[in-house]
């Protein structure tokens, strides 16, 4: 496993090194020690399974408000996505940055994205399946989500009429979001 500092403060890529013989493959997907060496140190209260069918789906970008601020380690088990995160930390001097990874099946990444920041996805391939740890509780009514294609933010989509639900379509703007709440306090 090889943990790589990422472009914005508290992300990390994740490189899974698995073992592979003629029966298949073994690989370790998480170690506490290894994660607290790269000062990682997370207790996981949660684990969920996405499953997007069509290639073209766009999920995001979503977020919890204070105090349900969620981490999440985030890989691909089958298929390939274009995985966006967005800095909506209110003390953060990389406020409204955001960083993408692509992350498949094939290529054994994964995506540890920090509390106070917005995620959201696009599959690049029919039958995706993503699992995710996430250190925080999910609360209906103090969940987020920022219009996937804020002009503000100008992130380059694989895709220009994604497939998409009434939440994400109707989500506000990133600057709706900085004037309304100023951003997310971790």
């Amino acid at each position: 496993m090889e943990i790589i500092e990422g472009d914005l403060s508290g992300v990390h890529e994740i490189k899974l090194n698995p073992i592979e013989d003629d029966r298949g493959s073994f690989m370790r997907v998480y170690d506490q020690d290894i994660f607290n060496k790269h000062g990682i140190d997370q207790t996981w209260v949660q684990h969920s399974h996405s499953i997007s069918n069509k290639e073209g789906v766009v999920r995001g970008l979503h977020f919890q408000h204070s105090p349900r601020v969620e981490t999440k380690l985030v890989r691909v088990t089958r298929g390939k996505i274009f995985d966006v995160y967005v800095d909506l930390r209110a003390q953060s001097d990389t406020l409204g940055e955001w960083g993408s990874i692509e992350l498949s099946k094939e290529d054994k990444k994964m995506i540890y994205i920090p509390r106070g920041f917005a995620h959201g996805f696009c599959t690049l391939t029919d039958n995706v399946e993503m699992i995710y740890k996430i250190d925080n509780y999910y609360d209906s009514e103090l969940q987020g989500s920022i219009h996937w294609d804020s002009p503000e933010l100008d992130i380059p989509w694989p895709v220009e009429k994604p497939i998409l639900s009434d939440k994400d379509t109707n989500a506000k703007t990133f600057n709706e979001f900085i004037s309304e709440s100023g951003g997310i306090q971790t």
